[in-house]
């Protein structure tokens, strides 16, 4: 007789009853991941009348398998470079909501009677929305085209990242049973040195590879690679001490940045939504209806908490960041739930044995509650907003306008700080992770090694230190005598010009710091103090002298680097998005198809503007830019119209202008075209005169779209508008032009001498 084994007997109940409960919730269109919940439950230990898994712990090893693919996803969607691009809307309302939810879910838990431990894990466990949840709701709503679509998606990207760093910091909290501020600090401080090494070590190797074995990547084999790559990186973060679904993460951000990662990812979820509900199914299978019973109060405390907690968070942390009243309300309560994230922490605990039983399940459950309320709230947010507008006080609007107003005009211009860090910073950050990573490669891998071999040489301490500087010194001189980006414009420079001797001596002790970093980790440090000290002066000067050679080594690393960096679009066109608005319209970027119906008429034929409500302030067709165009330009074929109006105005406008439009539009160099703001102060020469008899539109290559005075609005302003010392006034044009008519900008300051 033939045996069967038991993993795929269990196996087979897995998936049938999975497949089932799934395509009943799928007609009642739920979430699938409750269905994957409570096919587990179903097939749990608690169920009699259903058959059960036979062997637990093989269930367990392909749920790990899960979290693995489930983050290797995540990590494809993810994309470092998202991060930069998300804002600092995004980020502050994230850390924001994250911070203040860990605080409560703590408090929370010792006002239940919990143990700090419990009530740090739920405060971790509530801290972090769903992405699939939401991304699954504004498809099924038809929102993406919304403004507050944007900052969520941003606010997800954050979370991602924060979640990484939460199992990291909470594993280390579980293993040391304390929360040690230095040991939190500590275990930041890897992570982060590691997430960058292992982004531009990431970036600098894996497109060049990727790019001479395209042609022998078929999609069988194109999944092997992608597979294999990311079960490399789980080793490796395993064996720096990190977890497995952190290197899963970290590759898939890493394939992210490349030409294939469209490509992978379509091949990758078959095979992670296999095992993400393996994973799923095992949550479920934990599951004890005794404890819902039991804990039934606290379930429903909880699940409020995280409603009006994540709301209330999110909101304010949008309105901190600059956000109006509508998307902070609408974002506040589109986050306000937790899933996948929030299991695996759950779970992490549970591995640990640092937490009780009956946390997993309350948290199951409160995932459940949430996940059904997300659609309704995100349909209740818009006459949530107009309910609350009409009972704030007038002098409380205008007061959070003035607001945003502030915090959108302080942010178009960049602070000393940030010069700093664009012209030196990054450069220096970098250079010192490659410097320090040398240094522990060479200690920990390098070094065992050669004592094997030959444990008895008085020169090996010294070969290994002339190596390490040796190959640290492209990094050593871009820290000390490196250019500056060459992406920083002339007028930055001279903004910085002043520090010049601070930033010179600031770059020498860093240098110097990581010469003798290197010196002692091979160098017996009590017995050679000042030898060590004589010598890192002398590697210094001798960077000096023979810069000449370590500077090209290090260009054409850097060189190579952008270039991978930047592959995917070079390769895809990806153009870069206009700058969005922070006043209450949006400026919508929309291209005309050749079969829409606007397509050969004029504006004034096509009545776009009278339809939809929306003005279009530039039309670009091939490289020329039509400004403010007339009632009379005919609108051709992939004519790309930029149009100001509210969210609603250019969602209905874009059904009509994009109707079918294909996707073969040329992606010309990345416009910087968008609509600002810009104060009207007393030396301004453009106080006092009227819009027609003012050079401002000439000047700036823009329109006026608005005028912002004390208080009110007047949009669309007359020619004959005179514009008085106070005023904030908005434009729509060339966003480097009307830069340099910012007070205090070199241009305005010559402008005015010339005057």
């Amino acid at each position: 007789m033939i045996h069967l084994p038991q993993f795929i007997s269990d196996l087979g109940f897995i998936l049938v009853t999975a497949a089932v409960v799934t395509l009943l919730f799928r007609r009642l269109k739920q979430p699938v991941v409750l269905g994957y919940l409570i096919a587990g439950f179903l097939l749990g230990p608690h169920i009699s009348f259903m058959p059960t898994v036979g062997d637990p712990e093989n269930v367990k090893i392909w749920a790990e398998i899960g979290v693995i693919f489930l983050l290797f996803g995540l990590g494809l969607e993810f994309s470092f470079k998202k991060l930069a691009h998300v804002g600092k809307s995004a980020s502050i309302t994230a850390l924001f909501e994250v911070v203040a939810m860990v605080g409560l879910g703590f408090l929370t838990g010792l006002a239940l009677g919990w143990s700090r431990m419990d009530s740090l894990f739920l405060g971790g466990i509530l801290s972090i929305s769903s992405t699939t949840i939401i991304v699954r709701a504004f498809d099924e709503l038809g929102l993406k085209g919304k403004r507050f679509v944007s900052l969520v998606f941003g606010v997800l990207i954050v979370e991602d990242l924060v979640a990484i760093l939460l199992l990291v910091l909470l594993s280390t909290v579980a293993v040391t049973q304390t929360l040690s501020g230095v040991e939190l600090l500590t275990s930041t401080t890897r992570l982060g040195f590691f997430l960058i090494l292992w982004f531009m070590v990431g970036i600098y190797v894996l497109p060049p590879i990727l790019n001479k074995v395209r042609s022998l990547l078929t999609d069988e084999t194109a999944l092997v690679v992608a597979l294999g790559l990311c079960l490399l990186m789980v080793i490796i973060a395993t064996k720096v001490g990190f977890s497995p679904a952190l290197g899963a993460f970290v590759m898939g951000s890493l394939l992210a940045e490349t030409r294939d990662a469209k490509r992978i990812e379509h091949l990758i979820t078959p095979v992670r939504d296999l095992f993400a509900a393996i994973f799923f199914v095992s949550v479920g299978m934990l599951i004890d209806p005794r404890v819902l019973v039991d804990y039934g109060g606290e379930i429903v405390l909880i699940s409020v908490i995280t409603i009006i907690g994540k709301f209330l968070s999110s909101g304010i942390g949008a309105l901190v960041s600059g956000r109006n009243l509508k998307d902070s309300v609408m974002a506040g309560l589109s986050l306000a739930q937790i899933g996948e994230f929030s299991f695996i922490i759950a779970t992490l605990g549970l591995t640990l044995g640092v937490t009780s039983d009956f946390l997993y399940p309350i948290a199951v459950a409160v995932s459940a509650i949430t996940t059904f309320t997300t659609p309704y709230q995100i349909r209740a947010g818009e006459p949530f907003f107009k309910w609350i507008r009409a009972r704030l006080p007038l002098a409380v609007m205008n007061r959070i306008d003035q607001y945003r107003a502030a915090v959108n005009q302080e942010g178009s211009r960049q602070n000393i700080g940030s010069l700093l860090w664009s012209a030196y910073g990054a450069r220096i950050l970098s250079s010192t992770i490659l410097t320090i990573a040398v240094g522990l490669t060479l200690d920990q891998l390098v070094k065992p090694l050669l004592i094997n071999q030959f444990e008895d040489s008085p020169w090996l301490s010294s070969i290994l230190t002339g190596s390490a500087l040796f190959l640290a010194a492209p990094f050593l001189w871009a820290i000390m005598l490196g250019h500056p980006s060459q992406q920083i414009a002339g007028e930055s420079m001279v903004r910085l010009k002043p520090l010049a001797p601070g930033i010179l001596i600031a770059r020498a002790l860093i240098g110097f710091t990581l010469v003798t970093f290197l010196i002692q980790l091979f160098e017996p440090t009590s017995a050679f103090v000042g030898f060590t000290a004589i010598l890192a002066t002398l590697v210094v000067l001798g960077l000096i002298v023979f810069a000449k050679h370590a500077a090209p080594v290090y260009e054409r690393m850097e060189n190579r680097f952008l270039e991978n960096l930047t592959d995917k679009e070079r390769n895809l066109g990806t153009p870069e998005r206009p700058i969005l608005t922070p006043w209450d319209a949006s400026l919508g970027e929309m291209v005309v198809a050749p079969n829409s119906e606007v397509t050969g008429h004029t504006l004034m034929t096509s009545k776009i503007k009278e339809r939809f409500g929306v003005m279009v302030s530039l039309i670009v067709r091939g490289h020329q830019k039509i400004l403010a165009p007339s009632r009379d330009h005919i609108l051709m074929p992939f004519d790309r119209l930029y149009m100001i109006g509210t969210d609603e105005q250019l969602h209905d406008a874009r059904k009509v202008v994009e109707q079918d439009a294909a996707e073969e539009l040329d992606a010309d160099k990345p416009l910087k075209f968008g609509l600002t703001s810009l104060p009207i102060e007393a030396s301004s020469p453009y106080a006092g005169l009227s819009l027609k008899d003012s050079t401002l539109r000439t000047d700036a290559d823009a329109i006026v779209v608005g005028i912002e005075r004390a208080g009110t609005r007047i949009l669309n302003p007359e020619s004959t508008a005179t514009l008085e010392v106070d005023d904030l006034i908005w434009l729509v044009g060339d966003l480097k032009k009307i830069e340099s008519l910012r007070p205090n900008s070199s241009a305005f300051a010559a402008r005015d001498v010339v005057s």
